[in-house]
């Protein structure tokens, strides 16, 4: 693989600022390097207003990335601010990808990614960079395999 460069932002919670740099180092081995706009302990947010923190430092991250990828952990799920941001990436029409925390078991994911995620995958790394170039479209466990299809409750009009 030819050396490449993506602009992302990265979901996530504080807690698993650790985990962002361990993807990026496993994606920098496959020569694909990451552009990280989100919030973390090296770039820290220091406003308290939750609408000037949306507006003003997320909203134009997230509008500058190309792909929004959701670092899953089971911290992620009940974190208000990643579900905002997934629903943002989405009425902006980007690419949403969650990627499971390195040795993570299956967890519950947030709403947001249940519903708009593109892809998820496992901690590898050609899936993550196929995920995140398009190349990849399906849902997976953090083991590698299919999801199982969920049921739809289905209404008649």
């Amino acid at each position: 693989m030819a050396e490449e460069t993506r602009n992302v932002f990265i979901s996530h919670v504080h807690e698993d600022d650790d985990g962002l740099g361990k993807m990026k180092e496993l994606l920098g081995k496959r020569g694909f390097n990451i552009r990280d706009g989100s919030i973390n302990a090296e770039k820290p947010n220091n406003a308290t207003s939750p609408e000037y923190i949306k507006s003003q430092i997320l909203a134009p991250r997230i509008q500058w990335a190309g792909t929004m990828i959701v670092y899953i952990s089971p911290e992620t799920r009940n974190s208000p601010w990643v579900n905002w941001e997934i629903e943002y990436a989405h009425r902006l029409g980007k690419r949403i990808v969650g990627v499971w925390a390195h040795g993570a078991a299956q967890c519950d994911v947030p709403d947001a990614l249940d519903q708009y995620a593109d892809a998820v995958v496992g901690w590898n790394s050609d899936r993550i960079i196929d995920a995140i170039t398009g190349h990849v479209n399906d849902w997976r466990t953090p083991e590698g395999d299919l999801r199982t299809d969920r049921p739809i409750t289905r209404y008649s009009c």
